[in-house]
């Protein structure tokens, strides 16, 4: 399954709506995609994940990765998750209690204002 991007701006945050699976394969271009956004001076980030049935742990990495340099500039990375599966992921390995998780984007954007 082909990775997409679509990236817009909300209420100061940039957004980055990714649609597909992440996995072993995809999982660097998910990186370079947040990479630009970071280094184009976007410290507050929201990753909207609703449409990504499935992501591994490389993906989980590259999540984990670029919300340490996020932080490290004095921002944030916040999740849209919905999918029974990803959340069930994210609690297993304790990166529901890592991440800003919502389950629509203005959700996200507001938790993460308010984590900073």
């Amino acid at each position: 399954m082909d990775l997409n991007f679509e990236t817009s701006e909300h209420d100061g945050c940039a957004v980055l709506a990714v649609t597909g699976e992440v996995d072993v394969a995809t999982a660097p271009r998910l990186r370079e995609e947040i990479l630009r956004l970071q280094d184009e001076g976007n410290v507050r980030l929201v990753l909207d994940l609703t449409g990504v049935p499935f992501i591994d742990s490389t993906g989980l990495g590259v999540l984990v990765g670029r919300l340490k340099a996020a932080r490290a500039a004095g921002g944030d990375l916040a999740l849209v998750v919905t999918a029974e599966r990803l959340l069930r992921n994210l609690g297993i390995t304790g990166l529901d209690k890592v991440f800003v998780i919502a389950d629509s984007v203005p959700d996200a954007v507001a938790a993460s204002k308010s984590a900073s």
